[in-house]
């Protein structure tokens, strides 16, 4: 096992592939560790790929993994950290807007003891309106609903230890929620600043699209951080109020009938509704509870081959071009 694994996603970013591994090189040399580079093509259309593929086949230390299509940043981040064989694991954008020269005072602040390491961007080089003012908002909601105050969850620099990262499970846009789903494991958290520089090269690839999966992934967090201990307590008192509710309307139902109430009838099928509803979310607390206790399998939906198996699966095509 490495001393230290990094891990950038790429997604067209064929012009600052070179600088980015010059610079995260720079920045590793003087440290002395065993470290190694993985570099994740998420399914990039331009040249990304064919670069860091021939910087690799100079570094040993640089590994570069390259996804079928697009899927987005938190699996492309997902199968780089799956992939990742350092006891510490430094994330960051491969934009070259997260600087490199950062990463050894993330791995000195490991040294005191945390778990995990948040980058802090607080000089951020993005626009106020579009950027920054919606950031600060969300990083307020966030540690609202999450209990875990960040100031900064949409910096991708952070560092983890391997053992706690390795067990959380990433989707949708959760890889900046990463502090707050290993929260439920207890890990002690620290916050560093960080440097910030605009974009040099290509386009951001985000957009007010990702507020939505966003919104949704903050809703799952709050869900699993709160039912994830006792399942079935908290499924049995979401039901409590329905049952009580259909035990009222039926017995009030069953009074009135006799006397030849006209809303006897309706008020009796309504009962049974909430009835089945509190026995339905009985049930679903006992398949969570059956799921918390026996634990489940990480699925990884990604495909991905390697810079050596794209070049010899390349190298088949050309020998037996009829098999293509």
């Amino acid at each position: 096992m490495t001393d230290l694994s990094i891990v950038v996603p790429l997604y067209n970013e064929d012009e600052s592939v070179r600088p980015l591994y010059e610079s995260i090189t720079n920045a590793i040399d003087p440290m002395e560790r065993e470290v190694e580079i993985i570099f994740v093509d998420d399914g990039s259309k331009d040249h990304t790929f064919n670069v860091a593929a021939k910087i690799a086949s100079t570094d040993k230390r640089l590994r570069v993994v390259k996804f079928r299509r697009n899927y987005g940043q938190t699996p492309a981040m997902a199968a780089g950290i799956d992939l990742a064989r350092g006891k510490v694991i430094v994330t960051m954008d491969g934009d070259l807007q997260n600087d490199p020269s950062d990463i050894p005072s993330f791995f000195e602040k490991m040294d005191e003891g945390y778990d995990i390491v948040v980058g802090w961007r607080h000089d951020r080089q993005d626009k106020l309106i579009s950027r920054k003012i919606p950031s600060r908002i969300a990083n307020w909601i966030i540690g609202k609903v999450t209990g875990v105050s960040i100031k900064d969850n949409g910096c991708s620099l952070k560092a983890y230890r391997a053992e706690v990262i390795k067990q959380v499970p990433l989707y949708s846009e959760m890889h900046r929620f990463i502090p707050a789903m290993a929260s439920i494991a207890g890990p002690k958290i620290a916050e560093i600043k960080v440097k910030h520089h605009a974009r040099q090269f290509g386009e951001s690839k985000y957009g007010i699209s990702r507020v939505y999966k966003v919104l949704l992934d903050l809703m799952t967090i709050k869900t699993i951080s709160t039912f994830t201990a006792r399942p079935l307590i908290w499924f049995a008192m979401l039901a409590i109020p329905f049952l009580l509710l259909s035990v009222t309307m039926l017995a009030v139902s069953v009074a009135t009938i006799g006397i030849g109430a006209s809303n006897a009838l309706p008020m009796a099928g309504a009962g049974l509704l909430f009835g089945t509803l509190s026995i339905f979310l009985l049930l679903s607390g006992g398949i969570a509870e059956m799921i918390s206790s026996t634990g489940h399998e990480s699925i990884t939906n990604y495909s991905l081959i390697t810079a050596r198996e794209f070049s010899e699966r390349d190298r088949q095509l050309e020998q037996n071009p009829e098999n293509d």
